[in-house]
């Protein structure tokens, strides 16, 4: 399969666009030409319809931002709800890991909703399958291409988890935004992506924030190793966006939705072992099924589900930037909700290590072009300025002029 860039990446790698309203005809240096009433008229409808899409694009994008904060912070806050009555990290995983089969019906929904043309599930399905080859879906390629983005998945979830164990929600979700800084650094070795000096600072400002924030509470203890899950997640969700961008880059929403109902079909059925497994080693052990809490699990999955489809859907519908920055909104969100509800305490080490990290993130979310953009704006202030100097000197100059004929002499300005 050919190598594209990423359209559509999960839980985010984000490009960033910029929001401007197109010109009018004849401000691009081509010749001037006679225009009509008519002609004018329609191009001020279509700029003026141009600028209300882009109005309506970025209002839905600061809408979507608050719902994937939202939602994360959520999912984030129920998990360590659930961990006081109910402490089984893998089995809530693979339990909300399952409920990504639903993806694709709720797609599948809305594109009936949404167009015109009809087309029946198994029509729709066998559309969207040609993301696995031009013959569909096999079971070899079923195996093959969904087990190791299905288990790298499980990982990045259940290191989560774990590190909700021994951190508070605020310091695992920031240091899980160190997954950008990962990205890029595996993007630009395996990928072989742009190099960018202003992203290879942001990653060393990642790192920096992962060292402070394991020596808050020195370097042992169950500080240091919630430090470490929170890491590992943050490193298997940048090898896996890596290489579903390597793999699976050119996929659209349809055929993403069916990828991630295929890994929840696969988690149900291959690692549906595991949690067994777990139980009957004592290692997870949940007593009878009525004694589980169906109520945090549900609402734990329900929310997760609603943050992946909210990415997903968010990178196509509005600007993926405004996708990231909802996803680093968590790190304030969870804040506010461990102070006023939990009473938590951050140290001034931890606090500034959170600050290094978002810090970083903010500076990978820059486009390639903005040393160049950076310049040209600079430039363009510069020029602003001389104009009004040289405009103000010439009228002194005027005044001068007119002050000295009107006492009889004249004067010759140096300027």
């Amino acid at each position: 399969m050919k190598k594209h860039s990423a359209r559509v990446a999960p839980l985010s790698s984000y490009s960033t666009q910029v929001l401007t309203c197109p010109i009018s005809e004849g401000e691009d240096g081509s010749e001037p030409h006679a225009e009509t009433p008519g002609s004018e008229t329609s191009g001020e409808s279509r700029s003026y319809h141009t600028c209300t899409n882009t109005a309506l694009k970025v209002l839905g994008g600061l809408l979507m931002v608050l719902c994937v904060s939202s939602s994360w912070v959520g999912t984030t806050q129920v998990v360590k709800l659930t961990f006081q009555s109910f402490s089984c990290p893998f089995l809530i995983s693979w339990f909300s890991s399952n409920w990504n089969i639903l993806i694709f019906p709720i797609y599948y929904s809305g594109h009936v909703v949404t167009t015109r043309e009809k087309q029946t599930p198994i029509q729709k399905f066998r559309e969207c399958s040609k993301l696995f080859g031009e013959d569909g879906m096999t079971l070899k390629l079923f195996v093959k291409r969904t087990a190791p983005f299905s288990i790298l998945w499980t990982l990045t979830n259940y290191l989560y988890l774990l590190a909700l164990k021994k951190l508070t929600a605020t310091d695992v979700s920031a240091l899980y935004c160190c997954h950008k800084a990962f990205v890029f650094l595996l993007s630009w070795i395996v990928l072989k992506d742009r190099f960018m000096g202003v992203r290879i600072v942001a990653a060393i400002m990642a790192i920096t924030g992962i060292v402070m924030m394991a020596y808050a509470d020195g370097f042992h203890g169950d500080s240091f190793v919630g430090v470490a899950l929170a890491v590992g997640s943050a490193s298997t969700s940048a090898l896996y966006k890596v290489l579903f961008k390597m793999f699976l880059g050119s996929a659209n929403l349809g055929e993403v939705a069916h990828f991630l109902s295929t890994m929840g079909f696969f988690n149900l059925i291959f690692i549906s072992c595991v949690p067994l497994i777990l139980y009957f080693t004592k290692v997870e052990h949940w007593g009878s099924l009525s004694s589980l809490p169906w109520g945090y699990l549900c609402g734990l999955a329900g929310l997760w589900l609603v943050f992946n489809i909210l990415v997903h859907v968010g990178v196509v519908l509005t600007y993926p930037i405004l996708i990231s920055i909802g996803t680093l909104l968590s790190v304030p969100g969870n804040a506010a909700v461990d102070v006023l509800k939990h009473e938590v305490i951050f140290s001034v080490v931890r606090l500034a290590a959170t600050c290094i990290i978002c810090l970083g993130f903010l500076l990978l979310l820059l486009p390639e072009e903005w040393d160049s953009v950076t310049l040209r704006f600079l430039a363009n202030i510069a020029d602003k300025k001389s104009e009004e100097h040289g405009e103000e000197l010439t009228e002194s100059s005027v005044h001068t002029r007119s002050r000295s004929r009107a006492n009889g002499t004249v004067s010759i300005p140096l300027a």
